[in-house]
């Protein structure tokens, strides 16, 4: 039994938008999936979606697909979500790697409308194409909490991959313990870290109990290794910068868009 069938007299949107329009198919599908179209002066975005014949489905006036430009999504992950396996060809090997991680929800879940922020400055129309086809290479641990950026540009993620190791990340670290006479000096240089010297860091107190790290290169394990070397217990991480692009105020558990003059 066809669709046809199952619902006599609708056709698929992006069939009337191309009968309409004279474009091909697929044509008709980025422009619906780029909210450019309206049924009966509501957008949808749903290129399957059926329409009868006596709805109104309009095309954005001077609509253009060269507007339907890539998005970079910027999120405050909370401890406890697993984040960062790279492109998005890794999707199924990041829900087992989450499964693996006593069941740690994926922080990508948390890109949805519902989780946008309320302030955001950038003025782009939250779409659902914007939580496709997105890759993250920023990696977190996952009992750590912070900046983690997801995006669907391919010069963003090159710079990322290609970047990560020169781009300096600044974190918040939440210490217990009493650090060591001289830790301080030893945390900004004198250090190893599986078994090699570490380069130096800028590491000041931010209070009694929180520390600031600005490194590059950081490794899996190693600022609470640097801790546990000079008397301390990491009991909390959050990244709140990386390269030139700040957390700043964003609550946890939401996300903003990176605006076009923002650069890592």
């Amino acid at each position: 039994m066809t669709e046809d069938t199952l619902h006599p007299g609708l056709v698929r949107l992006a069939k009337r938008v191309a009968d309409q329009m004279r474009c091909s198919r697929s044509t008709a599908e980025r422009y619906i999936e780029g909210g450019l179209v309206s049924v009966d002066g509501r957008v949808i975005e749903v290129p399957g979606a059926r329409v009868a014949p006596h709805q109104r489905v309009v095309l954005e006036a001077n609509a253009s697909l060269m507007d339907l430009a890539p998005v970079t999504l910027l999120l405050n992950k909370p401890a406890g979500h697993e984040a960062g396996l790279g492109a998005p060809a890794a999707a199924t090997a990041q829900r087992a790697h989450a499964s693996r991680s006593q069941g740690a929800p994926l922080a990508q879940a948390l890109l949805t409308e519902a989780h946008h922020v309320a302030d955001d400055a950038s003025g782009i129309r939250v779409l659902q194409r914007h939580f496709k086809l997105l890759a993250c290479h920023t990696p977190l641990p996952t009992e750590a909490s912070g900046l983690v950026v997801y995006t669907q540009d391919a010069r963003i993620a090159r710079k990322l991959a290609e970047d990560i190791e020169s781009l300096e990340q600044e974190c918040i670290v939440e210490v217990a313990g009493t650090m060591a006479e001289g830790g301080l000096a030893r945390l900004c240089h004198g250090l190893s870290f599986n078994g090699r010297p570490l380069p130096p860091v800028k590491v000041s107190w931010q209070n009694e109990t929180r520390l600031r790290f600005a490194l590059k290169g950081i490794r899996p394990g190693q600022v609470p290794s640097m801790c546990e070397a000079v008397g301390l217990r990491v009991v909390a991480l959050r990244r709140i910068r990386l390269g030139r692009v700040p957390l700043a105020k964003m609550p946890e558990g939401q996300w903003r868009y990176l605006q076009p003059w923002e650069k890592f």
